[in-house]
């Protein structure tokens, strides 16, 4: 409903929890790969609350396999898998966190493509949280600071990369609770540097 959205964009942010959320899939095809790991921590009143964090592996269907070139990245290969809940398990619980703010992401045309899907393909209903994505943000900002600086770089959009950028220490990559931390770091110091304060400044 437009009008709901509306008021949700006039809401000051440090009001909205912020689910930070990453995946760790098969491939990067939101249209067929499958989660093989979640990771959400919630940014709360402006901070992060790691005791309430949530991590699992996911078991794939067993017509899917990570590709070679997703194993190199994540390491996570299919011995690690076995025994894991299915994603059947885990939606309900991403579904009950996200519902109740924001769902913050770096690249959300990944992972919010494929869990999209996935609620889809279940019968599902997506609980259709507002997006706030940190490769928007620092777009946003790279263009911010061409109106000062004509031919000024743009700002790197990889989370290591970018988080380097903005003075933040190195991370494990590519571990799915260890970017959704990531992810929500780098949105804090987005959010200072945009001087946003309201939602519709995030989306």
């Amino acid at each position: 409903m437009e009008w709901l959205s509306r008021l949700l964009d006039a809401r000051d942010w440090r009001e909205v929890v912020f689910w930070s959320l990453d995946l760790e899939t098969t491939g990067v095809d939101p249209a067929r790969d499958h989660v093989l790991s979640v990771g959400i921590v919630p940014v709360r009143e402006g901070v992060v609350r790691w005791s309430e964090r949530y991590y699992s592996l996911v078991r794939p269907p067993a017509s899917q396999v990570p590709s070679v070139e997703a194993m190199a990245v994540h390491h996570i290969v299919p011995a690690d898998l076995e025994g894991a809940p299915s994603i059947e398990e885990i939606l309900p619980e991403i579904a009950r966190r996200i519902a109740e703010g924001a769902l913050l992401v770096h690249w959300a045309r990944l992972d919010v493509g494929v869990l999209r899907r996935l609620f889809a393909e279940r019968g599902l209903e997506w609980p259709r949280p507002p997006v706030v994505d940190t490769v928007r943000l620092l777009s946003r900002l790279s263009h911010r600071r061409r109106q000062i600086v004509p031919h000024a770089e743009g700002l790197p959009t990889e989370l290591g990369a970018a988080r380097l950028e903005m003075g933040l220490p190195g991370h494990r990559r590519h571990h799915a609770l260890d970017d959704a931390l990531a992810t929500a770091e780098l949105f804090l110091v987005l959010r200072h540097r945009l001087e946003a304060r309201r939602m519709r400044q995030l989306r």
